[in-house]
């Protein structure tokens, strides 16, 4: 069985334990998808020279943050990994060269969402990183290669944020209206299937100020890059808080 693809918008850590809306989507999502052998997460949290991913037995719960409660701190997903998923994907393409990597474990981009969606913590998880030298259209290509692990049971979900800028973020629960815009223009594309306007984001109402780094948007370029023609989608938390975040996910239909 083909499994769907997931973007998802984890926005603040503290939605790992606080129950809002964003979390009990996520939640339902984890009841909703069909359950996967394995999941391959990239994440706005790890960026790295070259293309990493993570070939542990058992990683380890990564605190990517501070300033938060002594509750977040303390939380652990105890999620075992797959070497033999890692192998999988350093072998699936021809496009970049993928290393392992025993030092890293699952940051908040993975594990906030995941103790969600299964808080058992009993799929494997790898994580795989960014190359932060290397232009979006290569994190679209590479999403391609990748895309053929969906039919050996393997959910491939990005974690970022569409529109992320915390340089100009406000403690409010609307969002800014070029932040909101922005991130319609966006979901207009994602239905449409136009993925060159969104490899080229540049173009898009108020990018500078939607993406004024990419760490958290490219995430996106991977899920889209492993879609076939034709597929759907359905959206969740289709919203924009803290003025400049975009909550908005989405999975394939």
């Amino acid at each position: 069985m083909k499994m769907p693809l997931v973007f998802v918008g984890h926005g603040n850590p503290m939605n790992a334990i606080e129950d809002n809306e964003f979390s009990r989507a996520w939640a339902g999502l984890g009841r909703e998808l069909p359950r996967p052998r394995a999941i391959l997460c990239i994440s706005a949290h790890w960026e790295t020279d070259g293309t990493c991913v993570t070939s542990t037995q058992l990683p380890e719960t990564i605190h990517d943050f501070s300033g938060f409660p002594a509750e977040l701190n303390h939380m652990q997903y105890p999620a075992p990994g797959s070497p033999a998923l890692a192998r999988k994907v350093m072998d699936s393409t021809r496009y970049a060269r993928i290393r392992h990597d025993r030092s890293w474990g699952l940051d908040h981009g993975a594990w906030s969402v995941l103790c969600r969606m299964y808080p058992r913590a009993d799929v494997p998880v790898v994580q795989l990183s960014l190359d932060a030298g290397a232009p979006p259209y290569f994190h679209y290509e590479l999403g391609r290669e990748l895309a053929p692990l969906r039919r050996q049971g393997v959910l491939i979900m990005g974690s970022g944020n569409m529109v992320h800028n915390l340089g100009v973020m406000a403690w409010q629960d609307e969002g800014f209206e070029w932040a909101v815009e922005c991130d319609a223009a966006m979901a207009r594309l994602i239905e449409a299937g136009d993925h060159d306007a969104l490899v080229e984001y540049e173009e898009l109402p108020h990018a500078r100020l939607a993406i004024p780094t990419e760490e958290h948007y490219l995430p996106l370029l991977y899920v889209l890059g492993a879609m076939e023609p034709g597929e759907g989608v359905s959206f969740f938390n289709g919203r924009v808080t803290l003025g400049s975040v975009s909550m908005r996910g989405f999975r394939t239909t």
